[in-house]
């Protein structure tokens, strides 16, 4: 059977993240996170103390910078220059610190060459914010998922506590909707949903609920094809 390229972008919190990973575990395909690779960048660039808005101090630290992507069945790991860092990367500082590096058409350009090389052959998930309409704008299967400011903040609030991190609701749903605005309006490839994607709202929708809709939106197109 053909392997395909699915594509699912939304804003943050909105489920995308853990559906993509369950849903490529269900079909047999790779899941690729790639806000976990501009996280990566938000972190080289913390650690070297770059001023993001210095065009030359971006091209040397995408120049220099190595990510490395390792998949396993609790999902990706993220490693910057050999060093594992899929946990320092979901920091709330880094959080804000990649939503403006991922702005720059540096980082940008030096990422989406990655995540394109990494999909070419198909057979993989990818989840974004401009995966359907930038990286892979010919992918077969597309979704856009959405969800209400306050329950996407609620989530991500949980999914601090779980993870033994310090955090107050307030200030997650502060930085979600700046993280939104912020990603909806740069210039360069802003969270939109492609034309032809699958619009999802997972407000009311379990994970499970998410990943089963999904999944049969991949079954109907690979029967019909």
């Amino acid at each position: 059977m053909k392997k395909i390229i699915i594509a699912i972008d939304g804003p943050a919190a909105s489920g995308k993240s853990t559906t993509a990973k369950l849903l490529a575990r269900k079909i047999g395909y790779v899941h690729l996170d790639t806000g976990a690779m501009y996280r990566a960048c938000a972190l080289a660039a913390k650690r070297h103390q770059t001023n993001i808005d210095d065009p030359s101090q971006i091209m040397k630290i995408m120049s220099d910078i190595k990510i490395d992507i390792q998949y396993s069945n609790n999902g990706n790991l993220i490693f910057l220059d050999g060093e594992d860092v899929s946990e320092e990367i979901r920091e709330p500082d880094i959080s804000r610190l990649a939503s403006a590096i991922s702005a720059k058409r540096h980082v940008r350009e030096k990422m989406v060459e990655l995540q394109r090389e990494l999909g070419k052959s198909g057979g993989v998930i990818v989840d974004g914010r401009d995966i359907g309409t930038v990286v892979f704008p010919n992918a077969e299967l597309k979704f856009f998922m959405i969800a209400p400011l306050e329950i996407r903040a609620q989530r991500r609030y949980q999914e601090l506590l779980a993870n033994n991190k310090k955090a107050n609701f307030q200030e997650v749903l502060r930085e979600l909707k700046e993280r939104d605005l912020a990603d909806s309006s740069r210039v360069l490839a802003p969270l939109v949903p492609a034309k032809d994607a699958i619009q999802i709202d997972t407000g009311d929708l379990s994970i499970d609920e998410q990943v089963d809709l999904l999944y049969g939106y991949y079954q109907n197109l690979m029967v019909g094809s």
